[in-house]
């Protein structure tokens, strides 16, 4: 009996272990989807309710599929425009556009994932996006003073 040339798993494992992948690769993403929006929705929270240009439970919607790929443009631009009410309000100008050209980049490059080959390039470039602009974000949120100590 030869076995050199026999598939030592059935089709079955194999299928079994490629579902379970996806599976996990599928929770993985929506956890960090889920975290990403948890950021954003923080960083809303702590803007002055007259600045705000969105409500932070505005941010959910993100977690809805292609809905998201429209959304992404409000949640982001507003969220810097929010920033830039609420610095301009207080005598504020070092804060440049507060990531409005970063969150409109990564806007158009998740706009540009669903286009096929393209989606190569932008996607990793939408990720570079994405991590500076929490960053700002993460920082400007921190030079705005928590509303219990107003």
């Amino acid at each position: 009996m030869n076995m050199m040339g026999a598939n030592p798993f059935g089709p079955e494992l194999l299928r079994g272990i490629s579902l379970a992948v996806w599976g996990c690769a599928l929770v993985g993403g929506f956890a960090i989807s889920v975290a990403i929006c948890a950021l954003l929705y923080v960083c809303y929270s702590r803007i002055p309710v007259q600045f705000r240009k969105q409500e932070p439970g505005l941010v959910w919607l993100l977690l809805i599929p292609c809905f998201n790929f429209v959304w992404n443009f409000f949640v982001y631009l507003q969220l810097a425009d929010s920033y830039q009410a609420y610095f301009a309000s207080v005598g504020r100008t070092d804060v440049g556009d507060c990531g409005k050209g970063i969150g409109l980049g990564y806007a158009i490059c998740i706009a540009c994932c669903i286009v096929p080959c393209l989606n190569l390039l932008a996607a990793p470039a939408a990720l570079v996006l994405l991590i500076i602009y929490l960053v700002k974000a993460m920082d400007l949120k921190s030079q705005i003073p928590s509303q219990g100590a107003n």
